[in-house]
Order: C-alpha cells, then structure tokens, then sequence
C-alpha cells in the first residue's frame, strides 16, 4: 500500500559548502542548495546542535573531554602510563584500550581516548557518557527531534551510528519497503575520515561524492515506489580545510617550565588548545607565550559569545587558542601524526561552513546548523514551507562564497 509522504533527511558528516561547488551533487534532485553556518568545534558539538536546535551553552556538549579531576573516571587507568610509549602510542593499542574503557564505565555514546597522555587523563572527564541519538542523550536533558518525532507518534527510521554506512544504507531500504515509516534520517560518517586522510582536492574524495550520489539515486527511486512524495534534504555539518601547515604548541607550553597538573591543565585538541589556570603566574606565562605564537588566537569573551560557546563555570576551557585555518596542532592529544585535512577552525571561514540541499520549496532557508531542527519539525509537522531563520550568515561571506564557486567553475 502506498503511503503520502516520506521526509528523508539525510546527514553527512563533512560535506561543506567549498565542496560542494566543486562537484555536481544530485543537481537534477536538488533545486535549491545554499551554505549552511556551522559552530565552532567538531562533530561533537555539531551533531548536539543539528539535533537540538540549540547552541552548545544550551545542549552542553563541545569537545570530548573537560577538566574534572573530582569526578573523572579515569584514576584506575593512571597505572598506563608506566606502559611503554613504543605501545601506549599505537593507534591499535589505543583503540582496544578505548574500548575495555567505555564496557567498563558503561558509556553509550561515541567514546575515544585519542592520544591523551595517560598520566593525565585523571585531569579530566568525558562528556559525551551517553547516545546523543538516544531518549535522554543530551547533557542538558534538552529534547532532539527523535524525541519530537517520538511525542508526536510519527514513525521513523534513524541510522545507527555504530554501523557501517552500507548497513545503514540497506537498513534504511527495508524499513522503505515496508512503508511504515513517515520520516528517515540517515547518518553517512565516512566522508569526514577520507577528508582527513586525503584533503579536500582529492580524486578520492570526489569519487566518495559520486558514491553517494549513486546510493542516495537508489534509495530515492525504492523510496518512490512506496510514497507518492519524497521530500529529500541533505545538509552537512562543517566543512574541510586542507592542512598546510603544523605547530608543536605542546612542546611550545611545555617549555615555559610550568608542571602539569599544578600549576595549569591543558587539552591539545586537532585545531585549539583548551587551558585551566590553577595560578595567577602560570595564566600569565602561558598567555604570553601564546601571544607570540602568530598561528593562532586566543578566542575574546565576545568570540565565545558569538559562537554560542560561552560555557558555564567555563566548563571547557578558561581560555581557547584557536588556529588559524590549515594549521594543524601536531602533535597534540588527538593524534601525532599530521594528516591531509581538517576541521574545527573559525566557523565562519570559508573553509568551515557546512551545506543545505533541498528538493523542497522553502520561505526562508536555514543559515546556521541550529536552525536546521526547526527545519526537520516543520517539515514532519506539515509546515516546511513557512520555516524561520533565527540566524544569518554575514552577507560578506556568501559573496565570498558565490565568487569562489564561480572561479572554480570557470
């Protein structure tokens, strides 16, 4: 029996706005494509926003890990650091370490203990415990739209993010066939990692797009056969840099002397250096050091403001260094080696913004990742055609944008 309407939301992980004007993308499907601002961080503080439709001080979620040394639950696994570091840096070594970790504290979320140093990890505590995607999954308690799609007994197919992106492909094709569903999102993850590994220039990465344009063509014409009507929208949530450049802050703050743990805490992610204070002179000498350091800024009470990140008691940093786009820290607690491309920069650099694509007329289109769950509902409740936009991508920025795409095509 065939069904009304099926809402296919479709999510992947690292599609910007840059590369998307490179590359024809479902352009006979698509009538309307536009930047889509995204907000400072990674994944773990986009996909919170996407889902929530709020600001990460709202839905409390940023980076991976937050300085706690009270309630950290990695004191047990201090003893790891005696290990050798020929062992304890192996990527392999490290993900079989992460995973005994999660088993043990129970954790449901997406959890990875990187390249943190184990000597440190009792500094710090995990924030993303349990599955975003998941009733009660949000660190605030704030609702997503599964929970709206759940209050408002609509049924609906989500991805699992555990799986692999054909097992969510092939997933999604039963519960079509069925037709028992009203609205799908579906999670494609593996575009972010093949940016990483290859840059955004990449013959690779053009190839990944034209995969997915290939499988979202199948799914699309399995969807059609059940549902008079498919309204399709995929959006994305930041972009891709490539990655020219490298600056060992580790090392850089390390050599001012100060002792870790004493007198300062430090959490070296890919693209921004997070610091607590536990003195008056450490703050001092560390400011002055990255003060000096012309690859980066320190992050303005206003920046943070601005991008929504100006957390409570400064739960994730009592200052942020940000690098400048390219650069990438390295080493740092994330990772040591350097890698082709990257993300978490300013989020409104080129580079950064995220994509909206839409076979749908809308009044107003989203500018910013948090508008996109108003999207979702409106369209699940019948009233996509009448979605507001509370943000707006600077004027300058689309031009710029729109002048770059034109070079690129010319």
């Amino acid at each position: 029996m065939r069904k009304d309407k099926l809402s296919l939301f479709v999510f992947i992980d690292a599609f910007g706005w840059a590369l998307l004007q490179r590359h024809a993308f479902l352009d006979d499907e698509l009538a309307t494509k536009a930047p889509l601002g995204t907000v400072l961080g990674y994944s773990s503080t986009c996909i919170p926003t996407i889902l929530t439709g709020k600001l990460p001080r709202e839905h409390g979620h940023f980076s991976s890990f937050y300085y706690d040394p009270v309630a950290s639950p990695f004191k047990a696994y201090r003893h790891l650091s005696l290990l050798p570091v020929a062992l304890t840096r192996r990527d392999r070594f490290r993900r079989l370490v992460s995973k005994s970790m999660q088993e043990h504290l129970g954790y449901t979320g997406y959890f990875q203990i990187y390249n943190v140093p184990f000597k440190h990890l009792p500094c710090f505590d995990y924030a993303e415990k349990r599955d975003i995607y998941a009733p009660g999954g949000i660190n605030t308690g704030i609702a997503t739209i599964f929970d709206h799609l759940d209050r408002e007994h609509i049924p609906f197919h989500c991805s699992d993010w555990r799986l692999s992106e054909e097992e969510n492909l092939g997933s999604l094709e039963r519960d079509m066939e069925l037709g028992e569903i009203d609205a799908a999102y579906l999670y494609l993850p593996a575009l972010d990692g093949t940016l990483h590994m290859h840059g955004p220039h990449s013959t690779v990465v053009a190839a990944k797009i034209a995969w997915y344009e290939r499988k979202l063509r199948a799914i699309l014409a399995r969807a059609r056969r059940n549902y008079d009507t498919v309204n399709l929208y995929v959006f994305s949530d930041h972009g891709m840099a490539s990655v020219d450049d490298s600056c060992a802050l580790v090392k850089r703050i390390d050599d001012i002397g100060l002792e870790f743990g004493t007198d300062y805490v430090a959490m070296y992610d890919s693209t921004m250096a997070r610091f607590w204070f536990l003195n008056d002179a450490a703050r001092h000498a560390i400011e002055v050091a990255l003060r000096n350091e012309p690859r980066g800024r320190i992050l303005s009470d206003s920046e943070l403001r601005k991008f929504g990140c100006d957390f409570p008691n400064h739960q994730y940093g009592e200052l942020i260094f940000l690098m400048n786009p390219g650069v990438l820290i390295c080493p740092s607690f994330m990772g040591h080696k350097a890698i082709a491309g990257m993300h978490g920069y300013d989020p409104e650099h080129v580079d950064s913004v995220a994509m909206f694509a839409t076979n749908t007329q809308l009044d107003v289109l989203p500018r910013r990742l948090d508008n996109l769950h108003d999207v979702m509902v409106r369209e699940v409740s019948g009233r996509a055609g009448s979605c507001v936009s509370r943000t707006r991508m600077p004027r300058a920025l689309i031009e710029e944008l729109e002048s770059a795409a034109a070079n690129a095509r010319a």
